[in-house]
């Protein structure tokens, strides 16, 4: 991976480890589903009426839409207002790097090189002494969502890989279009929408951070990286989330961070350092060599 490309999913993990910070004051100011609703609409709205018609079979517009904006997101939020703490989320959902390798190795046929699967292991193992250190102490409904949020993180991962959209700002606007309607209509059927009239600049800030820049600016560079390499060089980066959503959850939320938690985060660190040092050479050869699908069906 060139050191600009490997730049811009280190800030992407930053964007997304933040990001956590950020839900749990959307969270004290909506209902879950509302919150995402609110999100996408913010994500496809004005934007959609500038970036024009999506450069992608609607097909796969309408998958990512469903399977990322309306499932991950919705069992991402009620598993966070279930009672999962806000640090040990961002820790179990990068288990969608698991799922991104196998559901990659299934449908793409991509199989990782060892040098990548000792990298993710060592990384693993890093997220299992945070998780141990945090201690499972969270309602099991509230573990269960989180699982089943990276399992569809990691079903869009492959996606759109398939998709493999021209300009991923476009692909990321119609896919938050695609997801506003159906998270209204859930939300209207098992919400109370009455915080839509006590709005204030917390929550408008919280919808404008992951509507903006978690969603439209973390997705698109995502989206970018996975046309550019493999998923199982891309996805390990996602080990990072937790390492910045610790530190933010510390900085500005006064959370402690423990020796322990510092020297595992250095295990995932020496994880992502592996497959990219080691592995350098097949990292940068990992370019796709054409569309997995036709163009424009």
């Amino acid at each position: 991976m060139s050191p600009r490309h490997l730049l811009l999913a280190v800030l992407v993990a930053a964007i997304w480890g933040f990001n956590f910070v950020v839900l749990k004051v959307g969270l004290d100011e909506f209902p879950p589903i509302l919150f995402s609703a609110l999100r996408f609409l913010a994500a496809a709205v004005p934007a959609i009426f500038f970036v024009g018609r999506p450069s992608v079979p609607w097909r796969w517009i309408i998958s990512v839409g469903l399977v990322l904006g309306v499932a991950k997101f919705s069992f991402l939020f009620i598993g966070l207002k279930a009672g999962m703490p806000s640090g040990l989320s961002s820790l179990v959902l990068q288990s969608q790097v698991i799922f991104t390798t196998v559901f990659a190795a299934i449908v793409l046929r991509e199989r990782p090189k060892p040098v990548q699967i000792t990298g993710i292991a060592l990384a693993v193992a890093g997220i299992g002494v945070i998780a141990w250190d945090y201690g499972l102490s969270s309602p099991l409904l509230g573990f269960a969502l989180i699982i089943a949020a990276a399992a569809c993180w990691g079903v869009s991962n492959v996606l759109m890989r398939y998709a493999r959209p021209a300009d991923t700002l476009r692909f990321m606007v119609w896919v938050s279009a695609v997801a506003v309607l159906p998270l209204f209509a859930l939300s209207a059927l098992t919400e109370d929408m009455s915080a839509l009239g006590r709005l204030d600049w917390s929550g408008a800030a919280a919808v404008g951070y992951v509507a903006w820049i978690s969603t439209l600016l973390g997705f698109g560079i995502w989206g970018f990286l996975l046309r550019q390499y493999e998923s199982s060089v891309v996805a390990p980066f996602s080990l990072l989330v937790p390492v910045f959503g610790m530190l933010s959850a510390w900085a500005f939320l006064g959370e402690d961070l423990s020796w322990l938690q510092a020297a595992a985060g250095g295990l995932v660190l020496a994880g992502l350092a592996i497959p990219l040092l080691l592995g350098r050479r097949a990292a940068r050869t990992a370019v796709l060599p054409g569309p997995l699908v036709p163009a424009g069906r």
